[in-house]
């Protein structure tokens, strides 16, 4: 893992679409009225004629982003989370996601780290609103060269595709030059006693819980489930066969998300013992954002709590 400065992964969407603009003249970029929020201002800045600023009026963008798609353009629709997946939801779905679409949806600001905005804002359904669309790839990148390169593999991808980007700068870890694909985990951290499937901003804090419990004598698999749609099934199998017991980690409503995508393969292929951290089927409320991860038990500190007692230490 490198050494990483702190970087919001929605930095990473803006500089992949300006990279990809520069090779790709396919591309055009939508967005209501967040330029500045999104990043999608950096693709604006460089390529004005083919950004559109749809003002707010999502559900309009999404079905703008449609009819682009149609014409073999490959539009990439952005706002905040709750919005793109919220607000827009029938347009995504009965527009989009039905007629199986190429068009790309990057929702930032996504989860409680969303922070003094309030619960309006601090979409934590969006991965299980997204997860039942059929066809629809789900994904949320753990930091900024993830970001960045998850959304090249978006664009490459035949077909409607949701990603979750941050607004609070998280460590940067991966390595220049990461190759990112749609539907493979990664394991960060070998381990044999439990596995730690995380995603989001839950990764850097599932390897720092590891490293805690190694010296406590707990060997902790931290993987990083970025894509939650189409899952790693394998991948996850492997690792309950190999340690027996799961906790998975996500910034979102432990109902519907990673956790729920973990327990259905789980009950199917490898009945194991699953813990699940997330946002407890409760809404947030404004505060900083470091705060209110600590207060919904979205920290290391948590995850070795809910680790020690489920391995009985």
């Amino acid at each position: 893992m490198a050494e990483g400065k702190k970087i919001a992964t929605r930095e990473g969407y803006g500089a992949a679409l300006k990279e990809l603009g520069a090779i790709h003249p396919d591309i055009i970029v939508f967005d209501a009225d967040l330029a500045g929020a999104t990043k999608t201002s950096v693709f604006r800045d460089a390529f004005p004629n083919r950004h559109f600023n749809c003002g707010i009026a999502e559900e309009n963008m999404m079905s703008v982003a449609a009819g682009a798609a149609a014409m073999g353009l490959v539009p990439f629709a952005s706002s905040f989370a709750m919005f793109a997946a919220g607000r827009a939801y029938e347009q995504v779905r009965n527009s989009i996601g039905y007629p199986h679409l190429n068009v790309k949806i990057g929702a930032s600001h996504g989860g409680i780290s969303v922070g003094e905005d309030g619960a309006s804002h601090q979409c934590c359904e969006d991965f299980a609103v997204m997860r039942s669309i059929p066809g629809m790839v789900v994904m949320s990148p753990a930091d900024e060269v993830e970001a960045r390169a998850m959304t090249k593999a978006a664009y490459e991808h035949q077909g409607p595709v949701y990603m979750r980007f941050g607004r609070s700068p998280v460590p940067v870890f991966h390595e220049e030059g990461f190759t990112f694909q749609i539907g493979k985990g990664e394991v960060l951290v070998d381990g044999t006693d439990v596995a730690i499937i995380a995603n989001g901003l839950l990764v850097v804090e599932a390897v720092e819980a590891a490293k805690v419990l190694r010296e406590a004598g707990i060997s902790a698999r931290v993987i990083n489930m970025a894509t939650i749609k189409p899952l790693d099934e394998e991948l996850v199998v492997k690792a309950a066969q190999e340690c027996g017991k799961i906790i998975t980690c996500e910034e979102h409503n432990v109902l519907g998300g990673l956790g729920e995508a973990v327990c259905g393969v789980l009950s199917e292929k490898c009945p194991t013992p699953v813990r699940r951290i997330g946002v407890n089927d409760v809404f947030g409320y404004s505060g900083p954002a470091a705060a209110l991860l600590k207060e919904f038990g979205l920290c290391a500190d948590h995850i070795v709590e809910v680790a020690k007692e489920f391995l009985g230490k």
